[in-house]
């Protein structure tokens, strides 16, 4: 096993990128075990640490406290798959291969994992994996099949399918705690701890159902967007709240009473859906879920919300149980945080919490997430280290997901390979940069599929945002976020913005070389999706 050493690696001018790795400290560190945290569609704007008015975290909140809290993290691509596979490699997606939910990630490519046991490490993960493939490069496994089940789900393991009965928030915190009960304590450890919630159609646990039920959500500004300001792309999303959510699998109202109403579904599978999550509930757990939303059916059954009202309607129904999911997350996490500290293990873990991407509360009247623009760009990254990160630490450097494997790397003391193409966050950890980059690369590909949001590509500044949506249509969009931080008016066209427009564009073109993207490589990609 290496000693502890850290890595700074710094970005130069996009045009000629390096990584330089350069060992720092003392050499009798004794390696950090790892707790790699990541939750599935959980927004910044729904963790009180970021100033939420929609929900308290504590423990999620505790950790913010203790370490430091990343106020300008993004990810590359936002949508789970791809966004899980950058997070492993530290590569791109088109230099991973995984661009949309439907790929299967080569589990035989260069990870972390794999490159923190080949050192030593005792690697384990439970909870979503979300690839497709078999994980490879952990000692142990347990992951959901598939998206999972919130009620008893199933998990894939070495030895094949188990049923697990419980509420899954739950059952894999339990997961996670028996492994470090039982790992090869002689060893330094590395654990993914990957939780299903709060992902569509957020159903809350046992405990938490009805937690929200008696409060008036606040509504962002922009949830009567009518997309006025911005092009195509916003205006043919199908992820509004109001024209595009399910009545039964998201809102909660039974199919007997639709189709006694005569309300149609904007997806004919969400009627099944909904079926078959009610029927995974036992007698008694159906007993408690029914005393919360039959009510809730009743009122609705008498007398549908219609025009501005639906919306309004919808958006709470949404926000309650997508909270209450959360609320359940977070006392998980409390209760792996309780069991490092009474083991002994707090004072030399690191832990990382994150989304796999943002997600839409309301702004804009949407769900879900996948656009550039800034709530499902943005993601939730808080790290922990004690000794290593001054408590109630804040930055604000732009970061990425592409950064994480860089990071748990050098914090591990093993040499960060030169095809990976983020940097390490160690160095923010305490200060020591002299200097960082000064703009992100998103490259989003799932189109045409669910949520219709097209293909494109853009950069950010700490200012300024470009945009360009492509396939079936060739628009570009610019935002000057000092003066529109709620992105709602593309200035692209705008005279006064001409230098900006050229600036922009140059740095764009710059960094798409330096992480090997293209238009020429845009499109053999895209024949490749297409013939799929």
């Amino acid at each position: 096993m290496k000693p502890a050493k850290f890595l700074n690696l710094w970005m130069l001018a996009p045009a000629a990128l390096s990584l330089t790795a350069c060992q720092q400290g003392g050499t009798d560190e004794e390696p950090p075990n790892i707790i790699y945290i990541m939750t599935d569609d959980h927004a910044y704007q729904a963790i009180s640490a970021y100033g939420s008015d929609l929900i308290e975290t504590p423990n999620i909140d505790e950790l913010a406290e203790d370490g430091i809290r990343f106020d300008q993290a993004f990810v590359t691509n936002s949508i789970s798959s791809p966004s899980r596979a950058v997070c492993l490699t530290g590569m791109h997606s088109h230099k991973n291969a995984v661009r949309d939910n439907v790929a299967v990630f080569d589990s035989s490519q260069q990870t972390f994992p794999k490159l923190l046991q080949e050192e030593g490490y005792q690697t384990a993960v439970v909870g979503k994996w979300h690839l497709k493939s078999q994980p490879t490069g952990f000692d142990h496994w347990k992951v959901l099949q598939g998206q999972g089940n919130y009620y008893h789900p199933t998990f894939r393991t070495p030895e094949g399918k188990q049923k697990t009965e419980g509420y899954v928030t739950d059952v894999i915190t339990d997961e996670a705690i028996d492994w470090l009960k039982n790992r090869d304590s002689d060893k330094p450890f590395m654990m993914m701890y990957q939780h299903k919630a709060p992902h569509r159609e957020w159903w809350p646990s046992q405990e938490d159902l009805g937690a929200f039920m008696d409060e008036k959500i606040p509504q962002p500004k922009t949830l009567f967007d009518d997309y006025a300001g911005r092009g195509t792309a916003a205006k043919e999303a199908e992820m509004r709240i109001k024209d595009h959510m399910g009545y039964s699998a998201d809102n909660k109202i039974h199919p007997e009473i639709l189709d006694e109403l005569g309300i149609e579904e904007f997806m004919d599978w969400y009627r099944p859906v909904f079926k078959r999550k009610y029927n995974r509930l036992t007698d008694e757990e159906r007993q408690k879920w029914d005393s919360v939303y039959d009510p809730i059916n009743e009122r609705f059954q008498k007398g549908p919300p219609q025009g501005d009202s639906l919306l309004e309607w919808r958006y709470q129904r949404y926000m309650q149980d997508y909270l209450a999911c959360i609320r359940s997350v977070d006392r998980n996490i409390g209760r792996l945080m309780d069991y490092l500290e009474k083991s002994g293990l707090e004072e030399n873990t690191l832990v990382m919490y994150t989304s796999d991407q943002g997600f839409y509360l309301g702004e804009h009247g949407w769900f879900d997430k996948r656009f550039m623009y800034r709530e499902s760009f943005r993601t939730p990254l808080i790290a922990r280290w004690p000794g290593h990160i001054r408590p109630g630490t804040v930055d604000s450097n732009l970061v990425q997901n592409l950064d994480f494997a860089e990071t748990i790397l050098d914090a591990a003391g093993v040499e960060v390979p030169s095809n990976m193409q983020g940097r390490s966050l160690v160095p923010l950890f305490d200060g020591e940069i002299e200097k960082w980059r000064d703009a992100l690369y998103y490259h989003y590909y799932a189109f045409p599929t669910i949520h219709m949001v097209k293909r494109h590509y853009g950069i950010r500044t700490e200012r300024y945002k470009l945009i360009h949506f492509y396939y079936d249509v060739d628009e570009w969009e610019l935002y000057d976020m000092k003066k529109d931080p709620h992105e709602m008016q593309n200035v692209y066209d705008k005279p006064e913005y001409k230098e900006v427009r050229k600036m922009m564009h140059r740095k764009l073109d710059s960094l798409r070389k330096v992480y090997g993207d293209s238009d020429s490589l845009t499109q053999k990609l895209l024949r490749e999706d297409l013939k799929q």
